[in-house]
This record gives structure tokens, C-alpha cells and sequence, in this order.
């Protein structure tokens, strides 16, 4: 088998659910201008989401999405009107802190509930290996990918053909105008907010066949949706699709050719690299926290 194809399936398919984490927190930014640092931990309940249903009912995790998608509203909307909206007008440090706070409330919930044993989801066809283009790729990671693709374009035309997709535009772009022209801005924020939470919940069900399930899981892939957001630029869900491909390649080139210690530090130099160029990310614009996406 050749390296190169297997390289870039790998590289496409990890780029897709990395993309799809990254547009609901650049979204919830873009929209809000809150930094959701507990983004991570919705994830991890996701996956423990789909653990569970897979041990005690037998419920595949792809089906599990139809019990997912409801459950992550209905906790989006608690999270929302409880810890969120409060904070949606004060200072950032205090927006910083509340979400921050709220992270740790989660990683230690699920400490206490699930301990911090690694528990991995081992589907019936998981060994199933398809061969595409010179490449083995995985049945679960084919069905991550499509479902990830999917998602991420059924978001995309959302957001641009909708009313309410075009009304969290403008809210992005300039909440006080959208205020003025009559724009329910309340209201596009909880959407915005639940779209976010939505999106990370698809992303951790599809993930959990994929990696290890533990309570600071979140840690590990918030930390990459934050450069993928970044890189390519806060606020831009073009970006965030753009920085996770980029991100993927270079953790799974980088792993395969330098070491898996060091893919890490590989894409935090492009990261740092790209900013000192454009400040505002591939596809940020200048004032970008100011202004909207």
C-alpha cells in the first residue's frame, strides 16, 4: 500500500470532523463574541453519549443521532439561559472566566460519573477496511467523513439561504444595525449558540468509534479547534473549514514523518507563521473582534 494516498485520506478525513468542531465554535464567536472554552467538554459528553448508548442499549452512534440532536438542544438551551445569556453583555474576562469555569464543572462531572478509565466504542464492522485510490480507510471513518461533509454543507447553505441564517449574519456583522433593521437579536444569538453546541455534538458521536473516550478528552481537540479557528480566522466558517484541513495534514504528515511528538509543534509554527502575516487569520478581516466575521 502506498504511503502518500493512505497519508491524505487519513489527513481528509480527520480535516472534516476537525472542520466541523471548528465552525460551531467560530460560529458561537462570530455571532456572540463569546470564546466558548468549555466547547471541549460539550464534545466529551458526545462521545460519552455514544458510548452509552452503544453499552446499554446496543444503539449504533450513528443512529444515536437522532437521540443526539434533540439532546444537544435541549442541553444547549440550558447551558444558554443559565450560564451564557448573563454573561453575553459583560466584560470578556468575566465571559472568559464563566466558560472556563464551566469546563472544569463538566471535566469534573464526568470524572466523578464515568471516573477516568478510557473506554473505547468497538463497533461489529469496525475492522471493516475499504480500499479507495491506493488507500485502506475504515467504515466508521468513511461514514464520520460523508456524515461531517454532510452536516457542514447542509450548515452552509442554511446560513446563507434562510432567513434565520442570514439574520445570524447580520447580527455577526453588526449586532446593533440588525437590532435597528428588526432583527430579533435574542433570539439569533440562543440559535447561534445552539447551531454551536449542535455542531460539536455531531462531531463527538462520529468521533467516538474513532478515539478513546476519558473525561479531559476535550482538552485535546478544543486546543486544535482553537488554532483551526485561528489560523483561519475568528469568526470566518470558511476559515475554520479551511484551518482544519490545513491542521489535519499537517498532524497527520507530520506524525507520520517527524514523530508523533512533534506534529503538535509542527502546526503551531504554521500557526504562528500565517499570523505574523495576516494578524487576522487566512480569512479574518482587520478589527474582526469588532466587527463580525
Amino acid at each position: 500500500m502506498a504511503v502518500l494516498p493512505q497519508l491524505i485520506a487519513s489527513a481528509i478525513i480527520l480535516g472534516g470532523i476537525y472542520a466541523l468542531v471548528s465552525i460551531g465554535l467560530t460560529l458561537v464567536f462570530g455571532v456572540m463574541r463569546i470564546v466558548n472554552f468549555a466547547h471541549g467538554e460539550f464534545l466529551m459528553l458526545a462521545m460519552y453519549l455514544a458510548v452509552g448508548l452503544f453499552a446499554t442499549t446496543g444503539i449504533d452512534p450513528y443512529l444515536g443521532l437522532l437521540i443526539a440532536v434533540p439532546a444537544s438542544l435541549a442541553f444547549g438551551s440550558v447551558v444558554y439561559f443559565g450560564v451564557i445569556r448573563p454573561v453575553v453583555a459583560r466584560p470578556h474576562v468575566v465571559q472568559i472566566f464563566t466558560t472556563l469555569g464551566l469546563s472544569i464543572v463538566l471535566q469534573n462531572a464526568a470524572l466523578f460519573l464515568w471516573t477516568g478509565n478510557f473506554r473505547q466504542l468497538r463497533l461489529p464492522y469496525a475492522e471493516k477496511v475499504l480500499s479507495f485510490a491506493g488507500a485502506a480507510v475504515t467504515v466508521p471513518q468513511i461514514v464520520a467523513f460523508t456524515v461531517a461533509a454532510g452536516f457542514t454543507v447542509a450548515l452552509f447553505v442554511w446560513l446563507r439561504f434562510t432567513y434565520l441564517g442570514k439574520a445570524m449574519r447580520a447580527t455577526a456583522q453588526d449586532r446593533g444595525a440588525a437590532t435597528l433593521m428588526g432583527i430579533d437579536t435574542g433570539k439569533v444569538l440562543l440559535a447561534a449558540f445552539l447551531v454551536g453546541t449542535l455542531c460539536v455534538t455531531v462531531a463527538g458521536m462520529l468521533m467516538a468509534p474513532l478515539f478513546a473516550t476519558y473525561p479531559t478528552v476535550g482538552l485535546q481537540f478544543v486546543l486544535i479547534a482553537f488554532v483551526v479557528v485561528v489560523l483561519g480566522g475568528l469568526g470566518s466558517a470558511i476559515g475554520a473549514l479551511l484551518g482544519g484541513m490545513i491542521v489535519a495534514f499537517i498532524d497527520v504528515g507530520g506524525g507520520y514523518y517527524v514523530g508523533t511528538a512533534w506534529k503538535e509543534a509542527l502546526y503551531f509554527v504554521v500557526f504562528i507563521a500565517v499570523l505574523l502575516v495576516r494578524p487576522a487569520g487566512l480569512f479574518g478581516q482587520r478589527g474582526a473582534e469588532h466587527l463580525g466575521a
